[in-house]
């Protein structure tokens, strides 16, 4: 631990200082955002003020990560939920899956919880296929995801087999839509979250590309799950540049993360991303999300920023970039250095760290909120793309979902930006994650291995 009260200069101004231009016209939007930077200057620069801080900071001033403290707190998040929790009851597989990545990420053994994972999701899973939010839901892609994400972590053949695959196949046909896109569930909403859930499950899986003969979408000519869904997507970009759930609204942080992942498995990510977005303008827009002096991420245009986006918008940047630079064949031989970063990941990073853990374990959206698992996650997401560099590989011939199993992560070296000749680092040595999927590398490609093994008829 470096000695506290000697970062001054080893801290860039715009983390330290208010923004050098300020509109002096007064809103609530604006007062909200005054209020936000008064909340986190002090902890940003808490480093020099001890008595600020109950962190211990590391030789860039950066507050150490409270590992075992988070640890505690997710495991306290897998226990049995009071009765006050029925209210969100729906989000039962979200709770599991936030709580199992983060504890992976933070170097635990989640397989040992493999029992109590399928113990769980067992009365969840419909037989009209998919699973739903809790006993007796509807089947939701989004607890869909959710509970197959957290089957992956676990893993295993108890784990996999709990899958109806062939129910899922025909139910994800019956949320095909004419126009591309995907309803969320049965008479739901269709949105680019649905899109980005149903392609992770028909490649998790290895379903058929096909439609069910009886799905209704065939009636539109449509064949295959792929029809009409790149320009779906490339209808959701707004003229902001980002990219809303679904056509004509506004765009969202957490949106634009489904849609960049969802190309990413659509086709190989330099192809489908150039072909179906203006990037230009996305670039644009996701540059703006983020704020200084905080350092943090904003999910929208005039909005606080928020431990979550760490994720959701900083999740983007790897697919974006890696998109970019082409696969890993193509920039071979000359070195893509994080320090050409089109974000600044030291003042994400310097958020996270400094301003989003609580002192008691646990991570929130901003310091004057309390720390949940949903934060916890997604913030430890931030942290661990901070913390690697991301490539992927050429596909090869036209196997579905080629270029999506050959993503590699290293660990990343960051200039810091005060000092272009030291290394920053954050020192929380945090695990990386598929970018795509949210969840191991091996996990992903364990459950792909088994469904593959396991082929349904096409």
């Amino acid at each position: 631990m470096a000695e506290s009260g000697s970062f001054g200069s080893s801290i860039p101004a715009y983390f330290r200082e208010p923004a050098a231009l300020l509109d002096t016209l007064e809103t609530e939007t604006s007062q909200l955002q005054k209020d936000t930077v008064n909340e986190c200057l002090p902890l940003l620069g808490a480093v020099n003020d001890p008595s600020r801080s109950p962190f211990d900071f590391n030789q860039f001033g950066l507050p150490s990560l409270q590992r075992e403290d988070h640890i505690s707190f997710l495991h306290e998040n897998l226990e049995q939920f009071p009765a006050s929790f029925v209210g969100i009851d729906a989000s039962r597989p979200w709770m599991v899956y936030w709580a199992l990545v983060g504890l992976y990420m933070l170097g635990e053994d989640v397989s040992l919880f493999r029992a109590s994972v399928v113990k769980t999701f067992y009365p969840m899973q419909n037989t009209s296929g998919g699973f739903g939010g809790g006993f007796g839901h509807y089947s939701h892609l989004a607890g869909t995801y959710a509970g197959l994400l957290s089957l992956a972590l676990v893993g295993g053949d108890e784990a996999y087999s709990l899958i109806d695959r062939e129910a899922m196949w025909q139910w994800l046909g019956r949320l095909k839509q004419p126009d591309g896109g995907f309803q969320i569930c049965e008479g739901g909403e269709e949105d680019v979250r649905g899109a980005y859930c149903a392609l992770v499950a028909i490649s998790l899986l290895d379903l058929p590309l096909t439609l069910p003969s009886k799905a209704p979408a065939r009636e539109a000519g449509l064949e295959s799950f792929m029809d009409g869904l790149g320009e779906y997507l490339s209808r959701c970009q707004t003229y902001e540049g980002g990219i809303a759930d679904a056509p004509g609204d506004e765009a969202h942080g957490a949106y634009a993360f489904c849609a960049l992942a969802c190309l990413c498995l659509y086709g190989e990510p330099h192809v489908a991303i150039n072909r179906f977005l203006d990037v230009d303008a996305f670039l644009w827009w996701l540059s703006s999300r983020q704020y200084a002096p905080e350092g943090g991420l904003a999910g929208r245009t005039n909005k606080l920023v928020d431990g979550c986006y760490s994720h959701w918008l900083g999740g983007c940047w790897p697919l974006l970039q890696a998109a970019l630079t082409g696969p890993r064949e193509s920039i071979e031989g000359r070195e893509i250095a994080v320090s050409n970063n089109l974000y600044s990941s030291e003042g994400l990073a310097r958020y996270i760290l400094g301003c989003c853990q609580g002192p008691d374990g646990g991570l929130r959206d901003k310091p004057s909120k309390r720390p949940d698992s949903y934060h916890t996650c997604y913030n430890l997401c931030g942290l661990s793309i901070v913390e690697h560099s991301h490539t992927y590989g050429r596909a090869n011939g036209s196997e579905p979902f080629a270029s999506a199993f050959t993503w590699k992560a290293t660990k990343a070296q960051i200039p810091s930006e005060s000092d272009q000749a030291a290394a920053f680092d954050t020192d929380a040595e945090v695990r990386a994650l598929h970018p795509v999927y949210v969840i191991p590398h091996d996990a992903v490609r364990d459950m792909r291995a088994w469904s593959v093994a396991r082929p349904l008829g096409r």
